[in-house]
Parts: structure tokens; C-alpha cells; sequence
């Protein structure tokens, strides 16, 4: 276009460069524009979110964007947290907050927060004003695990020190409030912000394809002019031909392929937000389409992705009776009657003392197994109220049993759970169901609600909480009712088997279970003596005083306890699946595609959801790499997976990378060959790293699906990042490049959309290089035989026309093309495979495309040579209505399935020809074009640029039709 102002390279009117030019510029800029305005819109609606800022003289509402540190904040139950937060003040008297952090970590288990100490002992929280303190933050820094920071009060010179346990992060969720929370850290200084990278610009693996075979049209045009300018001989100003040639043979690199493909990007984007069988599906960036056709590896979170994370209590095995939950009915009558008919007995079935009883019957091993699931737990039993209904502590204590029965007796009072494990909280709602209700729990005593309505009180004497080394949890209690102390323990089976009594049924159905994709916790009991109890717990308190080695010691005393222990049943809880998970991840394994899960949760709870939801198959081997330090250590470990057939990897982050440390490439190779991975204990960056290592080592395509905080990282690393609307937030829905509402949508939006977009960006794009390269071919062969002339065939508008009204329409039509039907893609997903090896669109068929422009463009010309008259408009005229008419042709020929649109497009663009003619008497002489030696010539012409590749389409679609030919 710049060239054109120079006279001695002028070869056209300005408008036939600049006005395509500035044509495309102004449709990419409007498809970018368009981008960023969602963009802008998503964020708004983020910043705009409404908080309660605390003042002096009461609240007042506030955007979380103006929200600065220092400013006190208060947070309603199930809302998101704004900012990084060190927490003031809650409702419970202990300071006690529950927090949800899988949209930061992943982890399912809700995590305990505390309140400062100097402030929740305040009366109210307009208090805060009042006191004189200082906080000090350390500098922020990306590790979610720990805070370094102090509480300095002023006048009493108090220091407090704050960690972890004071600390709430931007992007969790308050499980129970409200909570009143004081801002350390805002915007990028938040630790969710600083564990996410910047999102980077992608580029589709088409595009990237398509730039290649431009650099091949551009070598062929500094070529095909060097060529003819060697011909005409290097006489004169041979270099001004030169370039003359190389003008004359720019539309060989056409620029209406850019803007086809950019208008293209939108009309698949449409289709898919307005796709019914896929609704709330939402496009957010339209540059990549194309890609879901070819992925090959998809990596998974599991929490609100795979799973609802609803657990759902479904199996109690005691031995020699499975109940399930047609029995649940059963045992919740047992109980009636036992309690209802015989109430002076309760406590002794309680107590497990008194009177001797037949303890062989089924319903009675039961009824043991749900008070001890009732008791051994750390869950918190919770009614909603506001800070307005804080009381002075002193007023509550005497009162405990009196709001028992008047919280109770309130029918609207329904009884909420907080704990940090949802399995916890499934096995005490199960235990509710049935009739047994834990009512109050707090530091020192449990109580319990029977079926006939009496409390049953507990006195806590000791609890050890649950860890991923110790893999089990366990309390010791004294029952008021007999004084009798009861040691409660629950964990998983592998730690539990060497602790309970010898059985010979545990083994087999933690099996059964597992199998079923349950998560199964092992139940026992031992019933102590006072002087068992006073001897382990003089033990236990100069264990706890150790200086060196506190931890082995305290260990070590536990332990001696946990020996001879009753078992008394196995249970199973289901983490809910997501709709239609396990039909959509055998849809997606048929298609060809890898399924890595990653998620920060526990190993055994990412193993179970990989059973449960078909990841791995019932049959299948799992390999579970084992714990490694060193390089001796991974490669040992690497040699036994090595000799492992089709099985599935289950390997935690940190043996991930110190794997990676050291033998980065062998490890990928061999986890690459596996059916599935699940790679547990995962950070939002291990996400991250995971997806770029995939693609380095395999050159492949990646889809990464999330719902959380913490897998915007991995999102936007992939090459195509898929969010899940989830119920804890939008944050990984609007970082990625396609938002869906259900896992289930994903299968049609690859094999369905995804094979449609990348098939007509493949058809459309070879179409419009074969448009400009045929014109380019009339033009070189034109020059040659003109004497090497670098003169335009074809001037002014029938250049701006022949690639814009002329057949603008009908080649771009091809974006509504389909080669199968939606019922046929999601019947046989076999048909994605031919997809990831990129046949549509390869050097191959656009070779092919070249011979068949070369074909045509010389067919046409030399025809239009031999046949034309005296006059060299008759060329023009014969040689131009021949090539419209071959190039609408050639869309009929590469049209698959005939749409309305396209037929409409190619009569009116046909029709607009042919008026075309008529009003440009510069370019076409009336007389002749109406006459009948121009008709036959031009049939003539068309006809044998055209006929012979129908008939190649025919005999190749007769003796090798293509694999979705054979199934329509």
C-alpha cells in the first residue's frame, strides 16, 4: 500500500491497496475491542462486589476495590474474602472461624482460624475503636502456608503474636460467620494474586500453522517474480521490475485471510454461547477455537470439577452386616424402639455397661458403632446469629443446659455443622438421621440428643486431631452418666489395621469399598480404667513439656494407647460426582485424550474420586510412587514404574519434583505412556508447571479445567483453559478462555465444536490462499507471455471486488460447513482422533491446493489467450467471468453439507456479478458479453478448470473415502 505512492512502482488505484488494508485492520481491532469490553465488564463486576466497612458510628457499604489495608471489614457467612485479613472477631465466644480454601489450595477440608485474643474479649465490635494497637505485618510473600506477624497494644504494652491461625486469605470463603477481619494486603500483594501468573497472549497451534505455509507463499512470490525478471534479463532497472513483479504477485499472500479467519473466530464463538445443549456456556477469548479440536491431554482439578464436594454417607459395615442406605430406615426404628420403649436402659447402651446383652446381633453392633461416629469427631455444631447477639461470656456458663432444651425446643432452630473435613460433617449428619444428634460441642464436653429426647453429656478429656501422618484421629471422654472413660478412635484402614483386634474381614471390604469409589474410615473403641487414664495422661503431660523431640514423645505415648483396640465397624462416605462425570471422561478416553488429575487434596481422597468417577478403571493396575529424597532414590523408584504396563500414576507434588530434579525428561516419557495420573498435594504454580512440562515433552495440545483460585494458573498455562462456574467463586470461570457450568458440557465442546471450528478454519483458509494464488497464476502467466511485462491484468475495482462482493460471501460460508452430524461426533468420539494429527490443514493439502491453483489460474488464462478476439478487454472479460464462476464452483466442490446460506450466498453474489457487468462499461463491453460467442467461451472455460477435479472428488470419495465418510 505505501509502495503506491512512489510513481515508478505505482500499478493501480490507491483504493485497491489501501482500501482491503484498512478493511482488516478495522475488523481485527473491532474483534479485539470487543475482547477486551467483556474483559473490562468481568473485572467490573468483581471490583463492584458490596462489603460492610466498620466506622465508629456504625457500617457503611463498600466496593471491593476501594477497599485499602487498614480498613475493618466485615464478612457475612459465604462470602468471599476481598483481601488478605488478620481476623478480629467472631461470633463464636472462642475467637473460632471456619474458612473453605479450595478456590486457593484445593483442599477440601474447611481450616480453623482464630481471632486475635485482645479483641474477641471485647464486648461489641464498635470496641475495636477504642483500643490502642498497632499491627505488624511481615513483607508479602507467596507462601499460603505461612504469616509472620505481631499485635502490639499501646497502652499495656501486650504483645500478640499473629500466624496462620490469625490470617484470613483473599479468595476463601468464610464458612461461618460473620467475622470482622482487619486488611494486611491488597491487590497484588495478596497471596492468591502473587501465586498467579501473568496470563499470557496464546496463539492457536493453527494460526502458528498457517504462519508457516505464508512464509512458503512469500518465498514462492520473491521467487516467481525473481524468475520472471531473470527471463526479461537483467537489463535496465531490472530491480524496479523487481519489485513491480513482487506488487503484482502480493495477493498470493492474501490480506483478506486474516480477516476471514478473524470474522470466522466470532461466528464459532456465537455458536457456541448460543448452543442449547450446552447453555451458560461462555467464550472469553475468541482466538482459540480451533484448538479444541486437537487436544490431547486435559488436566483436571478434582474439588468442583470432578466432584460437587457434597459427601454423602453410604455404607456401615460391622462385621458381618453391610447396611446401606435401604437400611438406614431399619436402623433408625432400632433405635426408636430402644430408646422410645425402654428409656431407663439408654444410658446403660450408651455407657456399653449394665446389664449383659447378646452383642451377635447385628442392629446392636450398629447401635454401638453410631454413638462412638456421633462422638469421635471435630465437628462443631453451630445455630447462625449476628454480633448484635454477642453476650458477656460470664452470662453463659451457668446456663449450658437450659440453652440446650430452648434451642432445641425451637422447631425454626435447625442445627448447622462446621468442621475442617466434610467427611466429618457427613457422618455426624448421617448419625442425625437416624436419630442420634449431637447438639453442643465446645472445648471441653460433647452432648447428644437420643430419639427420646434425652442429653447425653460427655466430658472431652483429651483429643488428638487428625494429620497426614498419623492418617487417624481419636478423643478420649468421660460419659457423665457412669463415669466410665471411653477411648474413641477413627482413621484410615492402613494405619487402623495393626491398631484394632484381629479380624478377618477389614481387608476385604475396605477393598469392596474402594472399589466402589467410597472413602472408608475404620471405627474402634477401648474403654479405659482410671488408673489407665490418670497413668497416660501424667505421661502424656511430660511428653507435651519436652523440650527435644517433643513431637516423637508425644507420638510415642499416643501410640501405647492405641493397642487391643475393638473394632467396631468400617464406613464408607461418597464425594458426590458432578453430573455425568464418569459417561464424559470415558467419552473423552475414546476420543484419544489423556486425563491427568491434579489437585492439592489428600492422596487417599484423590485416589478415591479417581475410582469412583472411572479415571481408573476397576481393573486397572495403580502404581502409587512412593517417597523420595535424592537421585538414587528416583531413579530405583523410576525402574519399578518402568516395568509397569498400563496402569495408573498417583504421585504427590513434592515427589513430582524432586522426580523432575533430576530425571525431568525419563519421568515424563514414562508417565506420558500412562492411561491416567493424579498428581495430589499440587500448588497452583506445580499445576502450572505440570501443564508446561506436558506440552514441552509431548509437542501436544493441552486443555486445563478448573473451578478455583488456585487453577487460574494452570488455566492460563494451557493451551486451551476451561472454567467451571463453581459454587466458591467465578475466579477460574473468568481467567479462562471458555467458561461451562458442568463437566459434562466439556465433551461436546470438543468433539462437537471444537471438530467444527478447526475443520472450517482448515477448509477456509487453504480456500482464500487458493483464491489469491489463482489470480497471482492468471497474472505471471499473462506477464510471460506479454513479453515479461509488469503490467495488472486486472485494474481498480475488479481486483477490490474479485476478493471482497464477488466472492467474499460465498467463501466465507465455509465457516457453517459440517462433514458429520452432532449425533455422529458425540456416538463415535473415535472420529477426534484424526483431529490431533492435523490432516485438515498440513503441507500436504496445501500443496495440493497449490496444483490445483496453478491448474485452474493457467487453464483459464491460456484459454482466454487462445480464445480472445481483436480486443484485449475480451480477455479481461472472458478470462474474469471465468474465474468467478470456477471460484463459486470450487465452494460447491468443498462444501460438505449444503446450508441455506450458502445457496443464498452464491446466487446473490452470482446476481451481483452479473450487474456488475452491466454498469462497468470501462471494464466490460455490452455487446459482447451479451453475445453468444461470449457464453460458450466462458462455459468452455469453466468447464475444464472445474470438471476434472469433480470428477477426482468422486473416484477419491469411491475407492478412499475419509473415516467419518464410512458412518453418514
Amino acid at each position: 500500500a505505501l509502495s503506491q505512492f512512489i510513481p515508478d512502482l505505482k500499478i493501480g488505484y490507491l483504493y485497491t491497496y489501501w482500501g482491503p488494508l484498512a478493511f482488516v485492520l478495522f475488523v481485527t481491532m473491532c474483534r479485539e475491542a470487543f475482547d477486551d469490553l467483556k474483559r473490562y465488564r468481568r473485572d467490573r463486576e468483581i471490583n463492584n462486589q458490596s462489603y460492610k466497612k466498620l466506622m465508629r458510628r456504625g457500617t457503611k457499604p463498600i466496593v471491593c476495590s476501594d477497599i485499602v489495608v487498614g480498613d475493618i471489614i466485615m464478612i457475612d457467612k459465604n462470602q468471599r474474602v476481598p483481601a488478605d485479613m488478620v481476623l478480629l472477631q467472631t461470633t463464636e465466644k472462642g475467637g473460632a472461624c471456619f474458612i473453605r480454601t479450595d478456590q486457593l489450595d484445593g483442599e477440601t477440608d474447611w481450616k480453623l482460624r482464630l481471632a486475635v485474643g485482645t479483641c474477641q474479649r471485647l464486648r461489641s465490635n464498635r470496641e475495636l475503636f477504642s483500643v490502642n494497637a498497632s499491627i505488624f505485618a511481615e513483607k508479602p510473600r507467596m507462601d499460603i502456608y505461612d504469616f509472620v506477624g505481631t499485635f502490639n497494644e499501646t497502652d499495656s504494652d501486650i504483645q500478640e503474636p499473629l500466624s496462620i491461625e490469625n490470617t484470613i486469605w483473599a479468595n476463601t470463603v468464610i464458612a461461618s460467620g460473620p467475622i470482622v477481619g482487619i486488611v494486611i494486603y491488597t491487590g497484588s500483594e495478596t497471596r492468591s494474586s502473587m501465586n498467579a501468573s501473568n496470563p499470557p497472549t496464546k496463539i492457536g497451534l493453527i494460526d502458528l500453522e498457517i504462519n508457516q505455509l505464508t512464509k512458503v507463499l512469500f518465498i514462492a512470490t520473491i521467487s516467481l517474480a525473481f524468475l520472471l525478471v531473470s527471463l526479461k534479463g537483467f537489463q535496465g532497472p531490472w530491480y524496479r521490475y523487481f519489485f513491480r513483479f513482487i506488487l503484482l504477485f502480493s495477493s498470493i499472500i492474501p490480506i483478506s485471510l486474516r480477516v476471514n479467519l478473524d470474522m470466522g473466530k466470532i461466528v464459532y464463538s456465537w455458536m457456541i454461547n448460543s448452543d442449547k445443549e450446552i447453555p451458560g456456556t461462555v467464550v472469553r477469548s475468541s482466538t482459540i477455537p480451533e484448538e479444541l479440536g486437537r487436544v490431547g491431554y486435559i488436566l483436571s482439578d478434582k474439588t468442583g470439577t470432578l466432584t460437587q464436594n457434597e459427601m454423602i454417607f453410604k455404607r456401615l459395615h460391622t462385621g458381618n452386616v453391610s447396611f446401606g442406605i435401604d437400611s438406614m430406615e431399619e436402623i433408625k426404628e432400632y433405635l426408636r424402639n430402644v430408646y422410645i420403649s425402654s428409656p431407663s436402659s439408654s444410658n446403660n447402651i450408651a455407657g456399653t455397661s449394665g446389664r449383659s446383652r447378646t452383642r451377635n446381633q447385628p442392629l446392636e453392633l450398629a447401635h454401638e458403632a453410631i454413638l462412638t461416629i456421633a462422638l469421635c469427631h471435630n465437628v462443631t455444631p453451630v445455630i447462625d446469629k449476628g454480633f448484635d447477639n454477642l453476650v458477656d461470656d460470664d452470662s453463659t456458663s451457668s446456663n449450658d443446659d437450659a440453652d440446650i432444651e430452648l434451642s432445641l425446643s425451637t422447631s425454626d432452630n435447625r442445627i448447622d455443622y462446621q468442621a475442617s473435613s466434610p467427611d466429618e460433617i457427613a457422618l455426624v449428619k448421617w448419625t442425625e438421621s437416624v436419630g442420634i444428634t449431637l447438639v453442643k460441642r465446645d472445648l471441653s464436653s460433647i452432648c447428644l440428643r437420643l430419639p427420646n429426647g434425652q442429653i447425653l453429656r460427655y466430658t472431652i478429656l483429651q483429643l488428638f486431631p487428625f494429620t497426614s501422618e498419623r492418617k487417624r484421629m481419636g478423643i478420649i471422654l468421660r460419659d457423665h452418666s457412669n463415669n466410665e472413660i471411653l477411648f474413641l478412635m477413627k482413621g484410615a484402614d492402613i494405619v487402623m489395621s495393626n491398631i484394632v483386634q484381629y479380624n478377618d474381614w477389614l481387608e476385604e471390604e475396605c477393598g469392596n469399598m474402594a472399589r466402589e469409589g467410597l472413602r472408608t474410615l475404620v471405627v474402634a473403641k477401648k474403654i479405659l480404667t482410671r488408673e489407665q487414664y490418670n497413668d497416660f495422661d501424667t505421661r502424656y503431660s511430660q511428653a507435651k513439656l519436652s523440650v527435644n523431640d517433643r513431637a516423637v514423645k508425644v507420638n510415642s505415648v499416643i501410640e501405647r494407647l492405641e493397642k487391643d483396640m475393638k473394632l467396631l465397624c468400617l464406613t464408607g462416605v461418597e464425594d458426590k460426582l458432578q453430573v455425568d462425570v464418569r459417561p464424559t471422561l470415558e467419552l473423552l478416553r475414546n476420543a484419544g485424550i489423556k486425563i491427568w488429575m491434579l489437585t492439592g487434596d489428600k492422596m487417599e481422597t484423590a485416589t478415591c474420586i479417581g475410582v469412583s468417577a472411572r479415571l481408573i478403571s476397576r481393573n486397572q493396575t495403580i502404581h502409587t510412587f512412593k517417597m523420595v529424597s535424592n537421585r538414587p532414590e528416583v531413579r530405583i523408584e523410576l525402574n519399578t514404574f518402568r516395568r509397569k504396563n498400563d496402569c495408573a500414576l498417583i504421585i504427590r507434588g513434592d515427589t513430582l519434583d524432586v522426580c523432575l530434579r533430576y530425571y525431568e525428561h525419563e519421568f515424563m516419557e514414562v508417565a506420558c505412556l500412562c492411561s491416567a495420573v493424579i498428581c495430589c498435594r499440587c500448588s497452583p504454580t506445580q499445576k502450572a508447571n505440570i501443564v508446561r512440562l506436558i506440552k514441552k515433552h509431548t509437542k501436544q495440545q493441552t486443555c486445563a479445567i478448573g473451578d478455583g483460585g488456585n487453577d487460574v494458573s494452570m488455566i492460563q498455562a494451557a493451551d486451551v483453559g476451561i472454567g467451571i462456574v463453581g459454587k466458591e467463586g467465578k475466579q477460574a470461570s473468568l481467567a479462562s478462555d471458555f467458561s461451562i457450568t458442568q463437566f459434562k458440557y466439556i465433551g461436546r465442546l470438543l468433539l462437537w465444536h471444537g471438530r467444527n471450528s478447526y475443520k472450517r478454519t482448515a477448509s477456509l483458509s487453504q480456500f482464500v490462499i487458493h483464491r489469491g494464488l489463482i489470480i497471482s497464476v492468471m497474472q505471471a502467466v499473462f506477464s510471460a507471455i506479454f513479453y515479461f511485462s509488469s503490467v495488472a491484468l486486472y485494474q481498480g475495482f475488479l481486483m477490490v471486488g474479485y476478493a471482497t462482493i464477488y466472492t467474499m460471501a460465498p467463501v466465507f460460508s465455509l465457516v457453517l460447513d459440517v462433514d458429520v452430524s452432532a449425533e455422529i461426533a458425540m456416538t463415535y468420539p473415535e472420529l477426534y482422533k484424526d483431529l490431533s494429527k492435523g490432516r485438515s490443514l498440513s503441507y500436504k493439502t496445501f500443496f495440493i491446493w497449490i496444483v490445483i491453483s496453478i491448474y485452474q489460474g493457467g487453464t483459464i488464462m491460456c484459454g482466454a489467450l487462445l480464445l480472445f478476439e481483436s480486443e484485449f478487454a475480451h480477455i479481461v472479460s472472458i478470462s474474469f467471468t471465468a474465474l468467478i464462476l470456477t471460484e463459486l464452483l470450487m465452494v460447491a466442490l468443498t462444501i460438505r453439507t449444503w446450508h441455506w446460506i450458502v445457496i443464498v450466498s452464491e446466487i446473490f453474489s452470482l446476481a451481483l456479478y452479473f450487474c456488475s457487468m452491466l454498469i462497468l462499461r470501462n471494464y466490460f463491453n455490452l455487446d459482447f458479453i451479451t453475445s453468444f460467442n461470449f457464453l460458450w467461451k466462458v462455459v468452455v472455460l469453466t468447464i475444464i478448470s472445474c470438471v476434472p477435479l469433480y470428477i477426482l472428488k468422486f473416484l477419491r470419495r469411491r475407492f478412499a473415502p475419509p473415516s467419518y465418510a464410512k458412518l453418514t
